[in-house]
């Protein structure tokens, strides 16, 4: 991160370098108006730290030139002691916050950090903006009816503080809807929090969800906000909700209910603001009916369904969708002239992507990387897609059963094998290897401790459902 400091006074900006040198920032020395100015033009900055005073010039100048760039950092203005009015005024102006003179080292720090969480989640929002603006680019590209009427029902539903419950298949953009909902609501320059259920147990889950005091359980050094709480007037994104255990669905229902969270540990209830919106790939009916989810939760949750097609069922939109990806891989590959041929197309439109929209992403993704000329054609697609069958164990046709067999330790030894195979394929990424197994992420990782394979290293799991 970047940091400009500007004051006039040299022993001043020399003792900010050395303070936020060592916390990791790279820090510009700035020691009038005219070389602030430069400097913000020229190279990008995320944090301004400013005097107000800088010999003929201002630190508002330097303020007004910031909100100016085509990315504006955020600005941190230093005042002396007892000029309210001068903080008023530049708070006013767009200043994150200011902090006067003499000033303690770690409040400046803390100031500097809680400066660049807003810049980073200012900058998440305007990509998000611009990604789901015009064509409505990303998971949004296409033209079939299908997610024409799914587009249409977000952008009604988007400005009212109603739970939504978002349905479809892994790998449809569940996340992405989330987000747009976000976004195209009052609360898009709050946060927006998302939390996979499915990734964490149940006591580590209502302490993330409810937040805990000090000494609730090991570990519990301080209290912590949960993220319904943390999130303000923000969105919280419960993705995976089909995973949450039925002791927490009970919290999370009265939770939902009365708008106020009790933290871990605590007697006393905390109110909270943000709008929640969940997200499953199963069908909650069945999952009820089997006794898995708390009936009385699916109706709180699932106000407005936003269901989402399989890419199987978006007729028209695969060659749109492949084009897209590939175009973004262009500019991120530094190849402008790469395109698929008529008859790669041909065999991306004839799959069922069982994977949908990510699988797709995927394989452009793979294509465009390994080609080696501008000129995808079908050689550089997945043998799957071609029709051609990928080798399947096989089996021998006799079965010997040789002295001492244990058909419980044979089928351990075969279940530990397709574990690893799976981690090796998702490159570690634990969510995308349940799938490939046809496991929910909790069975897939019980089967991991069950075999001591929960401590293999794990790649990242993605946000989107």
């Amino acid at each position: 991160m970047h940091v400009l400091v500007v004051d006039d006074e040299l022993s001043m900006r020399e003792y900010l370098e050395v303070l936020l040198t060592r916390v990791g920032y790279r820090v510009s020395l700035a020691g009038n108006e005219k070389a602030a100015i430069e400097t913000l033009s020229s190279s990008g900055v995320d944090v301004v730290i400013s005097d107000m005073k800088l010999g003929q010039g201002s630190g508002l100048n330097v303020l007004k030139a910031a909100r100016a760039v085509a990315a504006p950092p955020e600005v941190v203005l230093i005042t002396a002691f007892g000029t309210p009015a001068a903080a008023v005024e530049a708070m006013r102006a767009g200043a994150y916050d200011y902090i006067c003179k003499p000033f303690d080292n770690e409040e400046l720090k803390l100031l500097v950090q809680k400066a660049l969480e807003k810049r980073g989640l200012r900058e998440e929002n305007r990509q998000l903006r611009r990604s789901l603006s015009g064509g409505r680019g990303g998971l949004w590209v296409g033209e079939s009816q299908a997610m024409k009427a799914v587009w249409g029902l977000v952008e009604k539903v988007a400005p009212s503080r109603t739970t939504v419950l978002i349905t479809g298949e892994s790998g449809t953009g569940k996340e992405l809807v989330a987000r747009a909902l976000h976004l195209r609501s009052t609360r898009a320059g709050a946060p927006f929090l998302p939390v996979n259920c499915a990734a964490l147990n149940e006591g580590v889950l209502e302490s993330e969800l409810f937040g805990h005091v000090k000494g609730a359980f090991t570990g519990a050094q301080s209290d912590r906000s949960g993220i319904l709480v943390s999130a303000g007037e923000g969105t919280v994104f419960l993705d995976e909700i089909g995973e949450v255990p039925l002791a927490t669905q009970v919290k999370l229902l009265r939770v939902l209910q009365e708008r106020r969270v009790k933290p871990v540990g605590s007697s006393t209830e905390v109110p909270f603001q943000a709008r929640v919106v969940a997200a499953t790939n199963k069908r909650l009916e069945v999952e009820v009916k089997a006794g898995r989810f708390r009936e009385d939760l699916l109706y709180r949750l699932n106000v407005i369904t936003v269901d989402l097609p399989p890419l199987r069922e978006r007729q028209g939109d695969i060659t749109l969708l492949a084009r897209h990806f590939l175009a973004k891989m262009r500019e991120e590959l530094g190849r402008p002239n790469l395109e698929f041929s008529a008859e790669a197309v041909q065999v991306l439109e004839r799959y069922a992507f069982p994977g949908n929209v990510r699988q797709l992403q995927n394989i452009v993704e793979r294509a465009a990387t390994l080609a080696d000329s501008d000129t995808l054609g079908p050689d550089t697609l997945p043998s799957a897609l071609r029709g051609e069958r990928e080798p399947e164990p096989q089996v021998a046709g006799e079965v010997t059963l040789p002295v001492g067999f244990s058909l419980e330790r044979h089928l351990d030894e075969a279940e530990r094998r397709y574990l690893v195979a799976a981690l090796q394929r998702s490159e570690g990424v634990k969510t995308r290897a349940a799938e490939l197994l046809g496991l929910s992420f909790r069975s897939f990782r019980y089967r991991l401790a069950k075999h001591g394979l929960s401590d293999r290293e794990d790649g990242g799991d993605p946000a989107g459902g």
